[in-house]
Parts: C-alpha cells; sequence; structure tokens
C-alpha cells in the first residue's frame, strides 16, 4: 500500500514527512495517529506505553 502527501494550503510535504517521521522515531510500543481534513493534514498524535515488569517477572 502506498500513499502520497500533497502541499495543500502552504504545507510543505517535506515538513508534513518530517514530523511524521519525528513522531515515529524510537516508538516502542504505541500509535502514530495522523488527522486529515479537506485532504490537509491537521494533526499527528503520538501516543506512547511504557511497559513495565515485577521484578523477578522474566517472561517476555
Amino acid at each position: 500500500m502506498s500513499a502520497s502527501v500533497r502541499s495543500i494550503d502552504g504545507q510543505d510535504e517535506t515538513t508534513i514527512l518530517r514530523e511524521i517521521q519525528s513522531a515515529l522515531r524510537d516508538l516502542r510500543f504505541g500509535a502514530v495517529e495522523i488527522t486529515v481534513h479537506n485532504a490537509q493534514v491537521v494533526q499527528i498524535e503520538r501516543k506512547e506505553k511504557f511497559r513495565l515488569q515485577q521484578p523477578g517477572n522474566k517472561s517476555g
């Protein structure tokens, strides 16, 4: 599957892609959500989860 980002209403394609890449950087567990309105990226949200293990718990 492929997608393209268009420059619309002053948004620069390179800037949008850089922000998405930044949101993905070092993400181990979580999600990146891109919100689009009228064919324009309006929000990039990063949700990160931190998984904690109990002391002595070696499952994984």
